[in-house]
């Protein structure tokens, strides 16, 4: 049995091979992904050995990546080039000249968490620039500090109603982006028991209303009522909704005076009176494609009942994707439920399957990054600008600042060329650096424009301890099979390069991996018993292989919002004015007209409101349910028919184009153009497709990407100056038919 982002599997090993796996007992839903593993982990695109691209090698320049071969080298070699390349730099330009962003989900492993160990390894020599917040919730994290007070993930994994209580209080559900269980089968650091499905069969069970406003009908579970909304849209929709509650006397003004502030500044806007637009039904109904009866409808049943609002990460991940993150948590403190059991606003669930558990925190098991003396930080999302532009300022949150001049990339854990936008803007910009070097399983799109190539082992080649805070299950996760090739752990590869850099002892501390194992746990296990949670010694985990730890906590959460309903005074929130923050003195001072100081419309630059004949389609890229991002996607790849990847189109814009289910078609806009198969459906908004991400992006030099990665069409531009996010969900496309 072992551990992995999309849950606990046994597995079946015969002559140093995974050749099957099987669920684990306890899963009321499991996740069907590990099926596809023991062809994965044993690919013949697993990178062999240590590996350094010919160009590179004869000239130390960075052009050509992508398209040039590679030279295998020994492995003191491969080291000791890296390690005299890295030297070179940091004397040369500095630390500040590295980037070690390694952004990605690494393993489920404490010990051998990728992104740990790179950045361990870094500041080991001295620092390097380092990347804030995420693609998944990058924007959420600047916004909502200013508006709630507290730090976005804190919130949503710390102060969130559980699942129990949302059963036990709700009655009105509106999940804007949907709660999709697709999406809830993965999460960080694993979820062991999938929960998603079975909570929604209970809410339906007892008649609650669960209405899923989004684009597609299936982001959330059958049995939903379905409202579709154009992509983009969704804060007109709240400000309607929260012109209903205004113009009709449902807004809870008591609330709003004891528990907020800012509303007298963000009412003449909603009113129309600051700018001669009332923010009503009929205003948003030819935005967002809604009527205005069916505005008002659901925003008396929202003022009627204990109403629980929840928002998908995907809104954020849009041009002005604070707006909907902003406006929500106004609409909600409109209703004056905040703070109510089942009640208020809440953020994420269905995107990962952590969100929605409500457990004991017990801190440990991570592996200590060391002090990083290099203050330069740039927005996760921001990578190519970052390569594009270096030394030009930019704003970020009220600051800022130039772009580093980065001469040198570390990348272990990650694969950008899954998860930024405008892959092709960002191969050219991918050639600037002087050396890139990654630690990588397999010959990805990233692996392959790097310029040195260690292998690295995979979460079944090697010993570590599967645990979070998402989670309530501990496992041991043991070795399975011998390291694939010549990979070898990520610790081992950072040992030997700060070996060569004078750094050993600092990085390994003199311990081996086992020793840091013991080490991480034997600390898990004090915090835990000074939490009054046991936790069994390693030699005992290692014989049970997993154990459920006594963390769970079902009734209401009572950690921040309930307290402050209670007494706004005795226990403030962390803004400025220590209430909710509908209008933001700080924000406001930023001066950004793309984030002004209160929920705002603001169109896209692309979205179905401005569509053109070039590109009259609004592109959406969930998350795959066949995998976690591109992991696995090698030999996802190779089953007949999955590739290229699934486009859901709806009948009328399938008819328009002469398009059937199962054909295949080009996709495409002025960014670059993918291959699809076409699937048509009615569970799609009329305008929009969705493909989703994960397909390994091509090889340079073709004109089309074979296999689907909706990322060669997307557009590379922050949310705002105030987020700098990712916007991937802000795309316009056209779809044609190919030949096969």
């Amino acid at each position: 049995m072992t551990s992995s982002h999309w849950g606990a599997f046994e597995v079946d090993v015969e002559g140093g091979r995974i050749v099957a796996t099987r669920p684990f007992s306890e899963d009321p839903h499991p996740s069907r992904i590990p099926d596809i593993l023991p062809a994965a982990v044993h690919h013949h695109t697993r990178v062999a050995r240590p590996s350094v691209r010919r160009g590179w090698l004869e000239t130390r320049r960075g052009g050509g990546r992508g398209s040039d071969e590679f030279v295998e080298l020994p492995w003191d070699e491969a080291l000791d080039m890296a390690a005299q390349e890295i030297d070179r730099v940091r004397r040369t330009h500095g630390n500040e000249a590295i980037f070690g962003g390694s952004y990605g989900w690494g393993s489920a492993g404490r010990f051998h968490h990728a992104q740990s160990q790179v950045h361990r390894f870094l500041n080991s020599i001295g620092g390097y620039v380092a990347s804030a917040g995420s693609y998944s919730t990058g924007c959420a994290q600047a916004i909502m500090p200013h508006v709630l007070g507290c730090n976005f993930l804190t919130f949503l994994y710390e102060y969130q109603d559980g699942w129990p209580t949302i059963h036990d209080n709700t009655e009105t559900l509106v999940m804007f982006g949907g709660i999709n269980a697709k999406n809830a089968q993965v999460s960080m650091g694993g979820v062991t028991e999938h929960e998603t499905t079975g909570w929604f069969e209970r809410f339906a069970a007892k008649d609650m209303r669960c209405i899923n406003v989004g684009p597609q009908r299936g982001d959330a579970p059958e049995g939903c009522e379905w409202l579709p909304v154009r992509p983009g849209s969704d804060t007109a929709l709240m400000l309607a909704l929260a012109h209903v509650l205004e113009d009709e006397g449902l807004n809870d003004h008591a609330f709003l005076a004891r528990c907020t502030v800012g509303f007298e500044r963000f009412r003449p806007y909603l009113m129309g009176e600051s700018d001669g637009t009332p923010k009503s039904p009929e205003w948003a109904a030819p935005i967002c494609g809604v009527a205005p009866e069916a505005i008002r409808e659901l925003a008396r049943r929202m003022a009627a009942t204990r109403t629980f609002i929840t928002l998908a990460w995907s809104l954020q991940r849009a041009e002005h994707g604070e707006q909907p993150y902003w406006m929500s948590a106004v609409l909600a403190a409109m209703l004056g439920q905040v703070g109510l059991p089942g009640g208020g606003v809440g953020y994420g669930y269905g995107a990962i399957g952590g969100v929605g558990k409500s457990l004991k925190r017990v801190r440990g098991m991570t592996l200590p990054q060391l002090q990083n003396p290099i203050e330069t930080v740039i927005p996760v999302a921001r990578i190519g600008d970052m390569l594009r532009h270096p030394g030009e300022p930019y704003d970020f949150n009220g600051r800022r600042g130039p772009y580093p001049d980065i001469r040198l990339i570390y990348w272990a854990g990650g694969n950008p060329y899954h998860h930024h936008q405008d892959l092709n803007a960002l191969q050219e910009a991918w050639q600037r650096p002087e050396t890139i070097i990654v630690n990588e399983p397999w010959w990805t799109a990233t692996a392959k424009r790097a310029d040195i190539v260690f292998p690295a082992t995979t979460p079944y080649e090697r010993e570590d301890i599967g645990r979070t805070n998402l989670d309530d299950y501990l496992f041991h996760m043991p070795q399975l099979v011998p390291p694939v090739g010549e990979a070898r752990d990520d610790y081992a590869i950072f040992a030997g390069l700060a070996e060569r850099l004078g750094a050993g002892p600092t990085f390994t501390e003199g311990r081996d991996a086992e020793e840091w194992i013991a080490g991480l746990y034997d600390d898990y296990r004090a915090n835990a018993a000074r939490e009054g949670v046991e936790v069994p010694d390693l030699e005992t985990l290692k014989e049970r292989n997993w154990v459920r730890l006594p963390v769970r906590e079902d009734g209401p959460n009572r950690r921040y919002l309930a307290p402050f309903r209670e007494d706004p005074e005795g226990a403030r929130l962390g803004t400025p004015s220590g209430r909710i923050e509908i209008f933001s003195e700080a924000i406001d001072g930023f001066g950004y007209d793309d984030c002004p100081g209160h929920p705002v419309w603001l169109p896209p630059s692309e979205w179905l409101g401005a569509a053109g004949a070039e590109a009259p389609l609004h592109l959406v890229s969930p998350q795959p349910g066949d995998k976690l991002h591109s992991q696995l996607e090698s030999a996802l790849a190779d089953v007949e028919g999955a590739r290229p990847e699934t486009l859901v189109i709806h009948p009328e814009d399938a008819a328009a184009r002469g398009v059937a289910t199962g054909d295949l078609l080009r996709v495409f806009n002025a960014r670059g153009a993918c291959r699809a198969r076409a699937l048509v459906s009615e569970g799609i908004h009329r305008g929009v497709v969705a493909l989703p991400t994960g397909a390994w992006f091509g090889d340079p030099g073709t004109n089309i990407d074979p296999d689907g990665n909706p990322n060669v069409l997307t557009r590379d531009m922050g949310t705002s100056r105030l987020g700098q996010g990712c916007s991937a969900h802000t795309a316009l496309v056209e779809v044609a038919r190919l030949s096969a």
